[in-house]
């Protein structure tokens, strides 16, 4: 992979270009980086250009502020575009990465010719979920480390715990080696102040993706499933898995991108 860097309002930002063609924009989740998207993006640049970015305090970009709302998020993701000439995209997020698209879909209508929330959600925090956000902030005060051992393991469904150790435990250092506490902390505080975006979905005009996991303890299957009738064009793929479908069933998965990268591209076409 080829890494590069921009200087975005007084820090650095990490990205990953590959391939040529209509542009795909994958962004990666909390306590993610771009490397989660590795194996996808040497598959899909076949045909189109694939951009990763990691998300501010997150990989081997910096941290910018006590809180990364994602707004703020989105805006790095724009510079990135910018930088790269890139006037148009189809862009899926996993899980706060969906956020982020959300948030760039909003912001910036005219740049997006689909978009996808992968295991993610238009809803923004319920009281309940902001508590436990607050309560999760006290514990990566304490140890950040100790928090992503807890974290990591649970997005997983019980079943591919073990099937996916090797996996899990990359995660677990990645995130312990290149995420600070403040970090951890400006993303949860971000992630806690995000809009609720379901008129976004009601209203806009681009197809949108949803991949959802049946066994999905962050993003419930019966919550996530709400939104799916909101767009005017959705186009849905079931997992029966948790939280990290691109681990836990990559090929349908990556499938899922595929697919609606082709109907996207050819209806602009």
């Amino acid at each position: 992979m080829s890494y590069q860097t921009i200087n975005f309002k007084g820090a650095k930002i990490n990205f990953c270009e590959r391939g040529e063609g209509n542009a795909i924009v994958l962004l990666h989740g909390f306590t993610e980086s771009l490397e989660i998207w590795n194996d996808f993006t040497e598959k899909l640049s076949e045909k189109y250009k694939v951009i990763t970015v990691d998300l501010p305090g997150h990989g081997k970009s910096e941290c910018f502020a006590e809180a990364h709302t994602m707004e703020f998020m989105a805006n790095c993701v724009k510079a990135v575009l910018g930088f790269l000439n890139v006037e148009k995209c189809v862009m899926i997020g996993h899980s706060m990465g969906g956020y982020v698209a959300l948030a760039f879909t909003n912001k910036f209508p005219e740049m997006i010719s689909g978009f996808g929330l992968f295991h993610s959600s238009a809803f923004a925090d319920t009281s309940d979920a902001k508590e436990n956000r607050m309560r999760a902030i006290k514990i990566i005060r304490k140890s950040h480390r100790d928090y992503l051992n807890q974290f990591i393991p649970d997005l997983f469904a019980p079943g591919n715990v073990e099937r996916l150790k090797t996996e899990i435990e990359k995660l677990k250092t990645n995130a312990s080696e290149k995420m600070t506490a403040e970090g951890i902390i400006a993303a949860q505080l971000g992630m806690l102040e995000r809009k609720e975006y379901l008129d976004l979905l009601s209203e806009t005009d681009v197809p949108v993706l949803f991949i959802l996991g049946k066994k999905d303890k962050r993003i419930p299957f019966e919550k996530a499933a709400m939104q799916i009738n909101l767009p005017k064009h959705s186009e849905v793929t079931i997992l029966d898995c948790g939280h990290m479908g691109y681990l836990e069933a990559p090929e349908e998965t990556l499938h899922s991108i595929k697919s609606f990268a082709e109907l996207v591209f050819s209806i602009i076409h």
